[in-house]
Formats: C-alpha cells, structure tokens, sequence
C-alpha cells in the first residue's frame, strides 16, 4: 500500500490533523530532505527522493510494506500524486489531501479563486496565447519559466497584468510581491507560485 500524504506548502500547522500518525504507521517514508525534516522519522525509515525512475524502483522492491510518499503542497494538483495513480494500481494507493501552494497564495492576497485557471510551467512551455485569455491564473513555476518570463509573455502582447509571486510560503523566510508586467524584478525566485490577474 502506498500512501501518498499532501504536506501543504510546508509549515506543520498548516497539514491535516493526523499526518504524523500516518507518518508514524509506515515501514518506509519517501520525501525530499526538507519533507522529511518536518517529521520525527527514525533515520531507518527514511528515503531520500531523488528521481522518478529510481523511485518507481524503491516502491516496486518495497511493495509488501506500508508506504508514504510526501508530496509539498496537494498531491494532486500538479503533484506527484498524478505519476503515482499512472504508474501503480489505484486500488493500492491512498492519497491524503494538502493546502496547495497556489490556494495558499491565494488567501494571502486576498483574492478569489472562483473562476480562476489552475496550471504548471514545471517541464513544460505553457501557451500563454490561451493563459492570457484567463482573468486570473494560478501557476506552479519552475527555474525556466517564472515571474521574469511571464511578465516578458504579457508584454510582448501588449497586456496589461498584476503578477502576485509567493516565495517561501509558510516558511520563516516567506516573501510574497505584487507587480506588474513592467515592474517584476530581474532575480531569481525561490520556491515560486505566481497569480497573474487582470484586476482592471
């Protein structure tokens, strides 16, 4: 059995009531370092993720045991929940819901997620002709495509947008701005989701 349990965006406050309890039934826990280190894992227990395919190794030699793979914000949205439901018999996975990062961001800024499109830059290039066509859009960012490329895609259609980034949600350090596409300061982001909106 593999249970996939949604972390929200990374504070411990901010998971379901009961994850360390489930944390705690399983033989193997599979996360990032920083996933891992939200949890009291006895050393033996844990797995360091590092790649798809040497994951779907890790759970295949280790299916007779009780599972948990940690998954930032909600498994399902944009999450590894997806790969996991394509590449094991669904009957033999259990996915525990999180607060999304998107979602989150969303409330820190006070806007509405009613009506908004939900999407990802991570590996892939998004089709911003139809992004743009949305009032508001909430996107999971990459390294590639983040806040510097998207204000270059609103402006090099002549579009006028407000452009939430959210940094670091729920951790210490976390820094949420708001710009437009002409104002979007040429840095790096770290651990990024961004709202693009049309609030005219």
């Amino acid at each position: 059995m593999i249970t996939v349990v949604g972390i929200g965006p990374g504070k411990k406050s901010l998971m379901l009531s009961g994850t360390q309890e489930i944390v705690d039934k399983a033989e193997i826990v599979i996360g990032s370092e920083r996933q891992l280190n939200i949890f009291s894992v006895a050393p033996a227990k844990k797995v360091i993720f590092t790649r798809l395919a040497v994951l779907k190794k890790i759970i295949c030699e280790n299916f007779e045991k009780p599972i948990v793979l940690l998954a930032s914000g909600d498994p399902l949205l944009y999450g590894i929940g997806n790969w996991v439901l394509a590449n094991f018999d669904p009957k033999m996975v259990t996915i525990i819901p999180g607060i999304s990062s998107i979602q989150y961001l969303f409330h820190q800024v006070g806007l509405s997620m009613n009506d908004c499109y939900l999407t990802s830059s991570h590996g892939r290039v998004p089709d911003f002709d139809f992004l743009l066509l949305h009032k508001t859009i909430g996107m999971v960012t990459d390294e590639e495509i983040g806040p510097v490329e998207i204000a270059r895609e609103v402006k090099q259609r002549h579009q006028h947008r407000t452009i939430y980034v959210g940094e670091m949600l729920s951790y210490p350090e976390e820094r949420i701005s708001r710009f437009t596409e002409d104002s979007v300061e040429n840095r790096k982001y770290k651990m990024n989701v961004v709202i693009i909106t049309n609030e005219g």
